[in-house]
């Protein structure tokens, strides 16, 4: 019988030999995520010292190499050590009959793989901003997205500076997302996932882009600077523009807000003089009683 350290060790394995080789293109190019973040970091990168909105902003920006480490640490080296963990839970439910399609509500195996993709993306979406709202609403979680939240000027890698306990947060959600959807193949939302760092990257870049009329749909860099902002109405305090990709959840359920275009607005939040600087520090930060 397989126990329990065999799972986890074995899924930490094979998620590390995942990277290695994607990092020596030994994978299809569409699931290289190490390679596809690089290329759609150094596109989005490019595209801020060319068209700077904050002009007075330097290349190299305060925090800017520490954003890059969370990038990596994020997105592949925790990714690799809590794999294991996620493969021993996926044994035990699927133990007692739970499996990726026991819950499913919406049917999608008579749809193209494109309408498919578009209500998987969708459906993602709306999770991630009720579970962003809940980031901010409630203290015990809001003292670990204060990480995310200590930016003080914008650029792209800001994007992937969140504290660790966002992923054990936000990934859970992401699977029950996954098991709603009857005759959907998780492998093929690897589209979805570039997308979806594309906008995210975009939406912390130092550029000016509101997409026209498309603002209603997609998040943007200007909507998002002020889900950033220090200042915020006494009516908005709570917190506005929640959207991950999509602005449309805000414009709907009322948690939208740009008073003005003006990319200079002061960055952070009350208290966030207490957030440690480096990330040794950060990476404990939200266990204590006297965070702010």
């Amino acid at each position: 019988m397989i126990t329990a350290m065999e799972i986890i060790w074995s899924s930490i394995k094979g998620s590390a030999n995942w990277f290695m080789r994607s990092v020596t293109f030994d994978v299809p190019w569409y699931q290289n995520f190490f390679w596809g973040l690089i290329l759609i970091s150094a596109l989005v990168y490019s595209l801020e010292l060319l068209f700077p909105w904050r002009k007075n902003q330097k290349p190299i920006r305060k925090d800017f190499w520490l954003d890059l480490f969370y990038m990596f640490f994020n997105f592949f080296a925790f990714s690799i050590a809590i794999s294991g963990i996620y493969s021993l839970l996926g044994e035990f439910f699927s133990t007692i009959g739970i499996q990726y399609n026991s819950i499913q509500l919406i049917d999608l195996s008579g749809l193209s793989i494109f309408w498919s993709l578009l209500i998987f993306f969708v459906l993602l979406d709306f999770v991630q901003w009720l579970t962003h709202i809940a980031l901010h609403r409630f203290e015990a979680l809001w003292k670990f997205h204060q990480i995310h939240h200590s930016v003080k000027e914008m650029g792209f890698a800001a994007h992937m500076r969140y504290h660790w306990m966002e992923n054990i947060l936000y990934k859970p959600l992401k699977t029950i997302g996954v098991m709603l959807l009857g005759g959907f193949e998780p492998e093929q939302a690897y589209i979805v996932h570039f997308v979806a760092i594309s906008i995210g990257h975009l939406n912390h870049a130092n550029l000016k882009l509101d997409y026209g009329i498309l603002r209603y749909v997609f998040n943007n860099p200007i909507m998002h600077l002020y889900h950033h902002a220090y200042h915020l109405p006494k009516e908005k305090n709570q917190g506005v523009n929640y959207g991950i990709s999509l602005s449309v959840w805000d414009y709907l359920f009322g948690t939208n807000y740009i008073p003005d275009q003006n990319g200079s607005i002061e960055l952070g939040f009350p208290g966030d003089e207490h957030v440690p600087e480096g990330f040794g520090k950060q990476f404990v930060h939200g266990f204590k009683s006297k965070n702010p």
